[in-house]
């Protein structure tokens, strides 16, 4: 919801406290309450139950985005693998030239070292980069390996979701950026990825941000 979005990023870096019903209303006056018709929510047939892992490192959700070339960005095709911490929110993101197993073996062990917890579970689906090799791999770290069932896309919605947010805050967004090198393409998702786990609030969180979420949890468990 736009007006809680707003009224969240007034309190964290403005000091500025409003009710999401006082942003609507003055989003109505200046006749900016209405989104896009392609923007606005959609209710699916069952109503989804919100749930999330317990603790951190519990289950990372990891799946890919495929990038085609942008106008006046890129001239070549990418593919961004994102790793989602069910707990917590925090997200690790890597860009690659080629989608194979060895780019989805390499993404894993990246987003190893790089959360500060350990990974127990990893639910994925059943692209071709995700099968034999990198289920083996995954068992050699001592990482449950769970395939995701065909057409059920509930055990990955929160990547999924966030490959949205990506779209929204940070693609569309790249206008006069020559991104042709994956090398660069990375230095550029790297900021992204610090400003969404440290920086930007986060609705489902109620409004802190993922490694703020990380703290908590480290300090109540």
């Amino acid at each position: 919801m736009v007006q809680k979005k707003i009224a969240m990023y007034l309190a964290r870096y403005h000091e500025i406290e409003i009710s999401t019903s006082g942003v609507w209303r003055i989003l109505k006056r200046a006749g900016m309450n209405r989104l896009l018709r392609s923007r606005r929510y959609k209710p699916h047939a069952k109503p989804w139950k919100r749930y999330e892992k317990p603790q951190p490192g519990h289950q990372v959700q990891i799946d890919l985005k495929f990038i085609a070339p942008i106008a006046g960005v890129t001239t070549k095709r990418y593919y961004q693998f994102t790793a989602i911490d069910d707990c917590t929110r925090l997200r690790i993101l890597k860009v690659f030239e080629r989608n194979n197993s060895r780019s989805a073996i390499e993404f894993v062990d990246f987003v190893c070292e790089r959360l500060p917890f350990q990974v127990e579970q990893i639910p994925i689906d059943n692209g071709a980069e995700f099968q034999k090799d990198l289920h083996w791999h995954v068992i050699d770290k001592g990482i449950g390996h769970v395939h995701i069932k065909p057409r059920t896309p509930r055990p990955k919605g929160k990547v999924e979701r966030s490959h949205r947010i990506d779209y929204e805050e940070f693609y569309l967004l790249l206008e006069e950026v020559v991104i042709d090198d994956a090398n660069l393409f990375n230095e550029q998702i790297a900021e992204w990825e610090h400003f969404y786990n440290y920086n930007r609030p986060h609705g489902a969180l109620g409004g802190v941000t993922p490694y703020e979420r990380f703290k908590q949890k480290a300090t109540n468990g």
